[in-house]
């Protein structure tokens, strides 16, 4: 089975034009926070990608965020998306 980090890389390489991506699982950072839950990413997806910076900021962060509409609702509980 793949992991969940991999099936979120492969669907935003699928819907969006990008060069690199590198997607950082920083739940164990928030392990302490009042609203974690051990079966929820804290995500930093870091993406190169012309297309997403022809784009204003808010843009392209809602374009990723509609990408990943459905993990939001289930298995994401924070993003921090960086675009170069």
């Amino acid at each position: 089975m793949k992991s969940f980090i991999k099936t979120i890389e492969e669907k935003i390489c699928k819907n969006i034009k990008l060069k690199k991506i590198n997607i950082i699982d920083n739940s164990q950072k928030h392990k302490g926070h009042k609203s974690f839950k051990k079966n929820n990413f804290h995500l930093k997806i870091i993406i190169e990608s012309d297309y997403l910076k022809s784009l204003s900021r808010i843009d392209s962060q809602r374009l990723i965020m509609k990408t990943l509409n459905e993990e939001m609702k289930s298995k994401i509980h924070a993003i921090e998306i960086e675009i170069n």
